[in-house]
This record gives structure tokens, C-alpha cells and sequence, in this order.
């Protein structure tokens, strides 16, 4: 069974609030320069859904909008989100406990500078990739795989049948 547009929009919709909601329940965590975005956690839905790419950008940029992000943050934050989104759809067929892995990578690298310059956080680049490094592994890595591995027992109800998953 193919996916529709109104299928994709909707997934990726409800994603995109999922994120947004995690975001400003947990504001105080999910912002700063030592956060742990429990939203981050959803970035291995790529594996299961394409829609998953749009609703994760959307959802962090109106998250980052929400939490009072400069435009630097909205922009590059959100980027970050998209690029991990994109290798973790491109990682699917390889196995599950990579999925993680490109959201991690995309964060550590890009927000630790937009910290840095747009926010003038004082703390050296190292500790901020640091700080960003262990938050995301909390998130993304664990809960996100955890999540991951609970999703995959139901990923036909949830994301439709012509959903993929390696085995």
C-alpha cells in the first residue's frame, strides 16, 4: 500500500507537534547551552516514514521560534534537525541502531557554533560540542533508540503498511 498526500501530511503534521509539545513541556531542559531536548528523541522516525524528514524541521523551527530562538537558531538549529532527519532516512536499510547516528553528528557540529555566535556563549567550542554530544546521545541515542525498537512492533498500525524497516 502507497502512501497518499493527505497520509504524508498528516504523519508528518502530527510529528511536527509531537516535537513542538515535547519542546515547551520540557522548555527548561530543551533550550540553552547544556540541554536535553527530549524531542530529539523522534528524530528516528525517518526510519520508518519520509514524512517524518518535513515534520522534524517544522517542528523544531516552530519550537525553536516558540522558545524564543534568535533567527540564527531558528535557521541553523533547524537545519541540524533536517540533516540528521535526511541521514537517518538514508541509514534505514542498514540497521536500526544507526538511525540515531546522523542526528547526533548534525547537532554536535552545527549547534555548538550557532551557541557560540549567536548567543555569545563563553564556554570553548570543545565543551559546547561536549554538552550538545551528551544531550543528543541521552535523547537521540538512547530514548530515540529505545523508542525506535518499541515502534518497530507496531509500525504498520502507526506508519502503514508500505512502511520500511530492516530486520
Amino acid at each position: 500500500m502507497k502512501t497518499t498526500k493527505v497520509q504524508f501530511m498528516t504523519q508528518a503534521a502530527m510529528i511536527a507537534a509531537i516535537y513542538v509539545v515535547l519542546c515547551l513541556v520540557f522548555e527548561p531542559i530543551s533550550y540553552g547551552a547544556i540541554q536535553t531536548r527530549i524531542a530529539e528523541a523522534l528524530t528516528v522516525l525517518p526510519y520508518f516514514t519520509p514524512a517524518a524528514i518535513p515534520g522534524l524541521f517544522v517542528g523544531c523551527l516552530i519550537a525553536n521560534l516558540l522558545g524564543g530562538g534568535i533567527m540564527l537558531d531558528v535557521i541553523c538549529g533547524s537545519l541540524a534537525t533536517l540533516i540528521g532527519a535526511v541521514g537517518t532516512y538514508a541509514l534505514r536499510r542498514r540497521s536500526k541502531y544507526l538511525a540515531s547516528i546522523p542526528p547526533i553528528a548534525a547537532n554536535i557540529v552545527i549547534v555548538p557554533w550557532v551557541l557560540k555566535l549567536g548567543y555569545g556563549e563563553p564556554l570553548p567550542i570543545p565543551f559546547l560540542m561536549g554538552t550538545v554530544g551528551v544531550g543528543e546521545i541521552l535523547t537521540a541515542g538512547i530514548i530515540g533508540t529505545f523508542l525506535l525498537c518499541v515502534l518497530s512492533r507496531y509500525r504498520n498500525v502507526l506508519f502503514g503498511k508500505g512502511s520500511y524497516t530492516a530486520q
